[in-house]
């Protein structure tokens, strides 16, 4: 048969699924225009749907397909019509419709070819106090359920063109969030005000039902002069904690109030505010005196109870590395946990961060660590363990193979010595390393090749494409992007997503090879050329990617039309690649990735190719 569930024996993750808090989800009904006679629609399987589960599927109340239970739930229909057009789902077991969550999606008249069009309230251009002209443009994205209807919202963030690294002076633009349905209607926005800087290091902001009420709450540190979604104030509105100086340290933020806020998922209201910790305190403590250090943050959603989802708030990680995790029951933030690298018995842990982080039960115990770079926090807030390898860009955690027991990192560093290591996730065990005396930038981790068992590996000096075993497989990756991901095309393979293009990777003569170009769409943040999302959003298990248009007046939600035999339970319902998608936006965004290895393995047979176990 050519459908699967991901929690089978021979692949089970140490999660016990039954005791996590989490959304509840709809069917994720999708139909996007394939060409002008063709409409590709897909929707969920999920884990409540028994293994025998067809599909009937409606267009305008009359049913035009029943999709049986042994292919994948997605189905290319016949329309020519001009008008919109309704497609419904209802699930049928043994012969009869269930009622057993049924969807609905409707697709506009006049729907553009191949992708959602999420047309977008821009804000309007600002200057700053130097004088200097800014505009917006819509940057990373995340998802939630704001209202409990079991789809997905976007919330995004606009960043202004004067937006900073922290190693650079200057004014910045204001930093908004709004929030959209797909259909573009604006929810709310809220204004971080002038106290909060703009940049990739600054505001980590995160999406996630945290009180388990059905409804995504957004978490992210704010200032005096913040404006939530009702036009409420934060804090004192005439504070201004930007330094004038000229040129050194202007418009930097060097010292005033730091605030933790929950704010209303459908709303935008904020609903508490507390002082953010970890706390700034001495700015040398960070490693320098102009906020270059003290200012990168990196936040996660984690399972630190293995029951419900806390957030963490985290503070450098060049020097001095802080870590405070905190509960929302939906009326109060109760602090759980500090991790200071400062404490003696961690020394070891300063300067181990990456600037992102992964979730995920590591050891066994049901309840989620934190991969902090070349560290891991327990879940208890104590350290679990530390390489010694220090500071990196990007970091992959998955499983690297059915055949590995726990899961592996794939991390790649900065100090021009370590290069890139594949490790135990668990334990810090470096199984090899490609050593290096440049600073490796970039690393990548997909299944791209059916010939060779597990996850490849590469990174900008990793001398070629390797294996789980550190062998070089294909010397020669110049045709290979090391920016982001995609499950596309409809096999088993992972297809690279860089810019605006989704590359595939011909094993046979060891080249990539462009798949499709999402044409008119443009990624963000210069050289990582990421997309403002990218995930298992709606549809079947297959991947989204959203990009902004060139002209920053819409978002693109772009869908696969690709057929596809194969059923999987939706990737979001695996609380690894869930949380990957809320903290994709932190930092330097990394890819989705799964707690369980999902490869051709997960068959004994790829098109045609028989595996050798």
């Amino acid at each position: 048969m050519t459908y699967g569930r991901f929690r089978n024996a021979a692949n089970a993750p140490a999660y016990d699924y039954s005791k996590l808090q989490k959304e509840k989800l709809g069917r994720g009904v999708v139909a996007i225009r394939e060409n002008p006679t063709e409409v590709a629609v897909s929707w969920r399987y999920l884990s409540s749907d028994p293994e025998n589960t067809a599909f009937n599927l409606y267009r305008d109340g009359k049913k035009i397909a029943e999709v049986p239970a042994t292919t994948g739930t997605f189905y290319r229909d016949a329309y020519k019509g001009k008008k919109a057009a309704t497609y419904t789902v209802k699930p049928v077991v043994n012969g009869v419709e269930t009622g057993h969550i049924e969807g609905n999606y409707t697709l506009p008249a006049k729907a553009p070819i191949g992708y959602i069009n999420i047309p977008l309230d821009r804000p309007a251009d600002g200057v700053t106090p130097s004088g200097q002209a800014f505009t917006y443009i819509p940057n990373d994205a995340s998802i939630g359920d704001v209202d409990g209807d079991g789809e997905y919202e976007i919330i995004l963030k606009w960043d202004p063109s004067n937006a900073h690294d922290n190693a650079h002076d200057g004014y910045t633009g204001n930093v908004l969030f709004d929030c959209y349905r797909l259909t573009g209607e604006r929810l709310w926005r809220i204004d971080m005000g002038h106290n909060v800087r703009a940049g990739a290091h600054y505001t980590q902001f995160m999406v996630y039902d945290f009180d388990s009420d059905g409804c995504a709450e957004i978490i992210m540190k704010t200032s005096d002069g913040t404006i939530d979604g009702k036009g409420k104030v934060i804090g004192d509105p005439a504070a201004d904690y930007r330094e004038p100086g000229t040129p050194a340290n202007q418009g930097r933020i060097l010292k005033g109030n730091e605030y933790l806020t929950v704010f209303n998922g459908h709303t935008g209201a904020a609903m508490q505010t507390i002082d953010y910790v970890p706390a700034r305190g001495n700015l040398a403590d960070w490693g320098d005196n102009r906020a270059n250090r003290s200012d990168r943050f990196l936040a996660a959603v984690a399972y630190l109870d293995g029951i419900h989802p806390s957030v963490v708030m985290c503070r450098g990680y060049y020097t001095r590395t802080v870590l405070a995790a905190f509960d929302w029951d939906g009326k109060e933030l109760k602090q759980r946990w500090i991790f200071d690298s400062n404490t003696p018995e961690y020394k070891a842990y300063a300067g181990q961060g990456n600037h992102n982080l992964r979730v995920a039960d590591v050891d066994g115990d049901g309840c989620d660590e934190i991969i902090y770079g070349s560290c891991a926090i327990d879940n208890n807030g104590k350290g679990l363990y530390s390489t010694g390898m220090g500071h990196g860009d990007a970091m992959h955690l998955t499983k690297f193979s059915p055949d590995m027991p726990g899961l592996q990192v794939w991390d790649c560093h900065e100090n021009k010595r370590d290069g890139s290591s594949f490790r135990d996730a668990a334990t810090g065990k470096v199984f090899f390393q490609v050593k290096s005396g440049i600073d490796v930038g970039r690393c990548m981790a997909a299944d791209i090749d059916p010939t060779n068992p597990g996850v490849e590996m590469w990174s900008w000096e990793s001398k070629g494409l390797r294996n789980i075993k550190g062998e070089v497989v294909n010397p020669d990756i110049k045709t290979f992007s090391v920016n982001m991901a995609v499950w596309w095309d409809g096999d088993l393979l992972r297809e690279l997503l860089n810019k605006n293009v989704v590359s595939k990777y011909d094993w046979e003569v060891g080249v990539c090879k462009s798949l499709v170009t999402f044409e008119g769409a443009v990624s963000n943040n210069g050289t990582k050329a990421t997309p403002c999302l990218q995930g298992d959003i709606l549809g079947d298990w297959r991947e989204e990617v959203l990009l902004r248009t060139e002209d920053n007046t819409a978002l693109r939600l772009y869908v696969s039309p690709i057929a596809t035999d194969y059923r999987f339970h939706t990737f979001l319902e695996d609380p690894v690649y869930r949380i990957s998608i809320a903290t994709q936006n932190v930092a330097y965004n990394q890819p989705t990735q799964p707690g369980f290895y999902f490869g051709p393995e997960l068959k004994g047979i790829f098109r045609g190719y028989e595996f050798k176990k």
